[in-house]
Formats: structure tokens, sequence, C-alpha cells
């Protein structure tokens, strides 16, 4: 079952928390035990798993910035926030795969799912695909 979201990040450098996205299409999918893969395609944002609290968005942007910082003389010339990002994006990734066990994804409890945009604002997708484990 596959399941999609377009959203708008605000800012050059954005953390956008999509757990209830997720949330929803592995209840509207019905899957009891399987797993569920999320997916951000674009070459500028990734995907995480860790704490959405606020604090912690702005520690994990600004030590961001500090291993990656935006500079005009990337390779990449296109421009030095487009550049970063795709640093970025190949240390985070794209994809998350997430265990479904009880029809709940497998979580700690204060774990939420998060879009890094990193060459925002843009218009971003996010893709779901719910998969049942027949085994």
């Amino acid at each position: 079952m596959l399941y999609k979201k377009t959203l708008e990040t605000s800012c050059r450098f954005d953390v956008v928390v999509i757990s209830d996205f997720v949330k929803e299409a592995v209840a509207q999918s019905g899957v009891q035990e399987g797993i569920c893969v999320v997916q951000i395609p674009h070459s500028t944002a990734g995907i995480c798993s860790t704490t959405g609290y606020p604090d912690v968005r702005a520690d994990l942007q600004e030590e961001l910035e500090r291993l990656v910082p935006s500079r005009i003389d990337f390779c990449h010339h296109e421009s030095p926030y487009d550049a970063a990002g795709h640093i970025k994006t190949a240390l985070f990734g794209s994809t998350l795969s997430l265990i479904i066990s009880g029809g709940e994804l497998v979580a700690g409890r204060s774990e939420d799912i998060l879009l890094l945009e990193f060459d925002g604002p843009r218009t971003r997708n996010v893709i779901v695909r719910v998969m049942r484990d027949d085994g």
C-alpha cells in the first residue's frame, strides 16, 4: 500500500515532524505485522528518526551547519545551500525503514520521524509504503 503527502517547508533549514502522517498510513493499511518504508524523494532533503522536541531540532540544525557549512567554494556551483544540502542528504539518507508490530510502528516513547529540509523553502513529497509480513 502506497501513501503520499505533499508539504511545504518554511525556511532554508527546516525540520518537519511527519510522524502522524506515517502512523495514519500504517493504521489505514490495516497491516498488523510488517515493514513501513518512508521515502523523501529529493536530493536536498533527508529523513531521520529521533525526538522531535524543538530544542533537539535546533541543536540538530546548529550541529549540521557546523559540520557541513554552506560555502561558495563547492565544486557544485548551483548554490552553496544546494551543494551543502546534497552532502547533508547523503549523510542522513532519503529512506527510513520501520517495523510494524501489533498494527503500530515500533518506536520509543518520544521518538518522531523528521523530514529534514536542507535547501528550502520548497515543496516536498513524503512517500510511505506499508508491506505486510506473511511469514
